[in-house]
């Protein structure tokens, strides 16, 4: 039986550039008409409401998508990962358009699009299962092809203790939703996975693992473009990060490794590129952190980024 929707208020606003409307008068030509609208479009601000729900069937293709963009060519059947993330709905949310918001507005074909996703999956327990078996195998050749020494052996002595167990964490959104969010999606979870340890339910975990997206500028085109710079330019940062807060997340990480993603990836992030804008790499950083450390996180981002 499916889990209740949960329903919490996750609110942001998106600011759109405003552009000058010198038009004093609304213009009777029809083209002129929809250049106004278009100018007044573009000059609302437009506020959205988000919901944390727990995952649904309806939502497995969203959630499917939000998976591709996080593992991209990786060798794990993200369909039959999906499934386990719906199977186990009480714990982790969906972010999805307010539901009062989404029935006023009928002419909104996505309303129901999945916009985030939270959720934990653990990786110790159930290791006959295929996707999870993959998961494993996965971070243990990454750790070993681009982790020093120590960091490989760390995270393959938790990988093979199953008396402590791991839970690959999941924080998962489409880029321009805030950072904010994330901190009563991660409190919701926590809440959650109490609730199940409590009933026996294999969510007591001992460490966890994140993977997070981030971009690097290009070595090679920074060094020919900083030579170029004079004294007084401000420099480019080097670092971007897809989800904000897991900057924070990797301040408090007991070990990580990264590795460049650019011949997996089609495209890096969204916007107008200029010819002197640097050029960014896509990355993935791999945190392993105690679960003790996650509330203290979560904390640690109210803070710094209220």
């Amino acid at each position: 039986m499916a889990a209740p929707v949960k329903r919490r208020e996750l609110q942001r606003e998106v600011d759109k550039n405003q552009r000058d409307d010198e038009e004093d008068s609304i213009d009777e030509s029809s083209g002129e008409e929809n250049d106004n609208d278009v100018a007044d479009e573009q000059g609302m601000e437009i506020q959205v409401d988000f919901e944390g729900r727990n995952p649904q069937d309806p939502d497995f293709h969203g959630i499917k998508t939000l998976l591709q963009q996080l593992f991209l060519k990786a060798h794990i059947d993200l369909g039959s990962l999906t499934d386990l993330i719906i199977q186990q709905n009480y714990v982790g949310s969906v972010v999805k358009q307010s539901q009062d918001e989404a029935e006023s507005d009928d002419e909104d074909d996505d309303v129901n699009d999945v916009f985030g996703i939270t959720t934990v999956i653990n990786v110790s327990d159930r290791q006959n299962v295929p996707c999870i078996q993959e998961l494993r195998d996965l971070l243990k050749q990454l750790a070993n092809e681009h982790a020093t020494d120590s960091t490989n052996a760390m995270i393959k002595n938790v990988l093979e203790n199953d008396a402590a167990a791991l839970g690959l964490l999941i924080n998962e959104r489409f880029v321009n939703i805030p950072a904010q969010i994330s901190v009563p999606l991660l409190e919701n979870l926590i809440s959650e996975m109490s609730r199940a340890a409590n009933k026996k339910m294999p969510f007591d975990f001992s460490y966890y693992i994140l993977i997070c997206k981030l971009y690097k500028t290009n070595e090679e085109n920074q060094k020919k473009k900083n030579k170029s710079k004079r004294k007084n330019a401000t420099e480019e940062p080097n670092v971007i990060w897809s989800n904000p807060e897991e900057e924070i997340f990797a301040e408090e990480a007991d070990c990580s490794f990264e590795f460049s993603v650019e011949k997996d990836s089609d495209n890096g992030l969204s916007g107008a590129w200029t010819e002197d804008d640097y050029e960014m790499v896509p990355y993935r950083r791999v945190l392993l952190f105690e679960s003790a450390k996650l509330q203290q996180i979560i904390d640690k981002i109210k803070t710094q980024l209220s």
